[in-house]
């Protein structure tokens, strides 16, 4: 445990059925009088704008919808997207969607108030000296927690490799969690974001800067998740199991803020930066496999995951407690088809010198894993897979 803790969070949440409807008094509290969204083209094609926009300019407030967020978007395409938004003289960023638009949002919201570049940025040559323009986070999956965390994900293409930027001032001013925005969602995504968001929640409880707050929201989200997600999956409009999700990521998202992903999400970002495999896919064929690779060094935490996952551990030892996680964790994957094969997106071992060369810049990331992750270690994880 680190000696010293902290907990970054969100400045309001609102959640529940229904709870879009409060949009209008979230915007009028912030004074904003002219807002921009920041969305993709699935969410947009949907519908799932509409309602809010119209909440919005009911009550005379200027709507503008930026709807082509890419999914994994890159330096460059966050980079159009903010010069759309510098046109509109906003005075609040809304992100509706899932982490790319959310992600894309944060980052404009800071670039509109910060006079620096986000090459510059990415590369660490550039500093967030003030917080952006107030954002509002709606969104419609339930895994990515980008609505909680200080986190922004862009894809660098000339390194075939995602980068985080995390700060402080990126922490969103409000938050919305209303299931019914969420039940529209396919199965597979269903799956892969709610994986996605049981990632963060283990590997922030077994991180090296776990904490007694990152512990408590890790924890519960752990239990949400897994109580809730195969529902979700096999029926898409059951809100109760919808809520549990939606608070499941936020929480995880909210162990992140305060913790931080280890050795899966390290190994995940070469898999989405060059062979575009969803971020939440890549995530969950990883989990399990790095899960058995952490094993030794985790059986009392992993005991007490199996617990909140809602295993019966009595008269387990520790061990055979923590088998039982990971168990489970193959079981889950598989009752939800998650599945992605490699090969066919021409991963091979020819390649895996390159995935491991990418994975290995992940520092930030494998620090924090509780057991040392060796390139040969990496290798044999890959290799599970294909």
């Amino acid at each position: 445990m680190s000696e010293i803790y902290s907990l970054l969070n969100i400045g309001k949440i609102i959640a529940g059925p229904g709870s879009i409807k409060q949009i209008k008094d979230v915007v009028s509290d912030f004074g904003a009088e002219n807002i921009v969204i920041i969305t993709d083209q699935g969410v947009w094609k949907t519908g799932l704008v509409d309602k809010p926009k119209q909440i919005l300019e009911s009550a005379g407030i200027h709507v503008h919808v930026i709807n082509d967020t890419p999914p994994e978007p890159s330096v460059e395409q966050v980079n159009a997207i903010f010069t759309q938004a510098n046109k509109l003289a906003c005075q609040m960023i809304i992100g509706i969607g899932g982490g790319s638009s959310m992600d894309t949002a944060k980052l404009v919201s800071l670039l509109l108030t910060n006079k620096i570049n986000l090459d510059d940025l990415v590369k660490g040559k550039a500093k967030i000296t003030y917080r952006g323009v107030p954002t509002l986070m709606i969104p419609t999956t339930a895994g990515t927690g980008s609505e909680a965390t200080p986190n922004a994900i862009v894809l660098v293409p000339e390194d075939d490799l995602k980068v985080g930027i995390v700060s402080d001032k990126m922490v969103s001013d409000c938050v919305i969690l209303d299931p019914e925005m969420t039940t529209g969602l396919p199965k597979h995504i269903t799956a892969n974001t709610g994986m996605d968001a049981l990632c963060h929640a283990i590997e922030c409880y077994i991180s090296k800067k776990a904490n007694p707050f990152s512990d408590t929201f890790a924890l519960k989200a752990v239990s949400l998740i897994s109580r809730s997600i195969r529902t979700a999956y096999n029926d898409g409009g059951d809100l109760a199991a919808r809520e549990d999700m939606l608070l499941g990521a936020t929480f995880g998202g909210i162990s992140i803020a305060t913790s931080s992903t280890t050795a899966v999400h390290a190994l995940s970002y070469p898999l989405g930066g060059k062979y575009h495999i969803p971020h939440g896919l890549s995530n969950a064929i990883l989990l399990p496999s790095v899960m058995e690779f952490n094993l030794d060094v985790c059986e009392d935490k992993f005991k007490d995951i199996a617990v909140a996952m809602g295993i019966d551990v009595t008269n387990c030892t520790t061990r055979q407690a923590a088998e039982k996680m990971i168990a489970n964790l193959y079981s889950m994957i598989k009752d939800m088809n998650v599945t992605c094969d490699l090969r066919e997106k021409g991963i091979n071992e020819k390649v895996l010198d390159e995935l491991i060369d990418a994975a290995s810049k992940v520092t930030r990331l494998l620090d924090n894993n509780p057991k040392i992750v060796t390139k040969d270690d990496m290798r044999k994880i890959y290799k599970k897979l294909l």
